[in-house]
This record gives structure tokens, sequence and C-alpha cells, in this order.
């Protein structure tokens, strides 16, 4: 038996170090979303009274094609980062914590994968 405070043996050995991935993760997708922001504004402007011809014509491009699958699965990625935080921030049950984690980034995946397959088939002309 120890008679020592637990919290007096968690000091001064730093952090555990496990959250500093998903902190610069979210960092580098919001820098990225940003940029992307940048060129959807641009590419938003360009089609201002276009037709829907002259949209799809624009993601016929490889350069706005990729643009947009960059967009999409990067603000994916960071919306999925973000409720992944709040889900183990105010959650207290670990089942229901467990559970909601998996349903977000299984919604994620599928939204990704819908809207890519959606550009794509725009960019191919399918």
């Amino acid at each position: 038996m120890r008679l020592r405070n637990p919290l007096a043996n968690a000091h001064n050995h730093g952090s555990a170090g496990h959250g500093l991935s998903h902190w610069w993760a979210q960092r580098f997708s919001a820098i990225a979303l940003v940029l992307l922001t940048v060129w959807l504004l641009w590419a938003l402007g360009s089609l201002v009274g276009a037709s829907h011809a002259e949209a799809a014509a624009l993601l016929a491009h490889p350069f706005h094609a990729a643009m947009a699958i960059l967009f999409v699965v990067a603000g994916i990625y960071h919306g999925q980062l973000g409720l992944q935080v709040v889900i183990e921030d105010y959650f207290d049950s670990h089942l229901v914590e467990n559970m909601a984690l998996i349903a977000v980034r299984l919604v994620s995946i599928f939204g990704g994968l819908l809207a890519v397959i959606a550009i794509l088939k725009l960019a191919l002309g399918v």
C-alpha cells in the first residue's frame, strides 16, 4: 500500500504526448482548407451566371478536379477531427463514446467517397 497521492506520482513526468499528432493534424488541415477556400472562391466567382455545362467543364480540367477533391477530403478530415474532440470531451460513457466515434468515422468515409465519386464523374464526363 502506498500512502503517496497519485497526483504526486504524475507530477514532473510531462504530458502523455498522444494528443500532439491530433493537434498538428487539425492545424495542417485548417491551413490547407484556408488555401483551398481561396481556390474555391475564385472558382465559384468565375462561375457566376454560368450554366451547368460550363460548371461541369470547369471540373473537367484535371487541376480543378484535383483541387475540388482535395477540398472535400481536407474538409471532411478536419470536420472528423473536430467532432472527435467534442465526442471525447463530452461523452461520459465509454461505450457511447466509442459508438459515436465509429459512427463519425463511417459517415465521414461514406460522405467523402460519395463526394469524390461525384467529382470524378463530372471530371471524366461519365
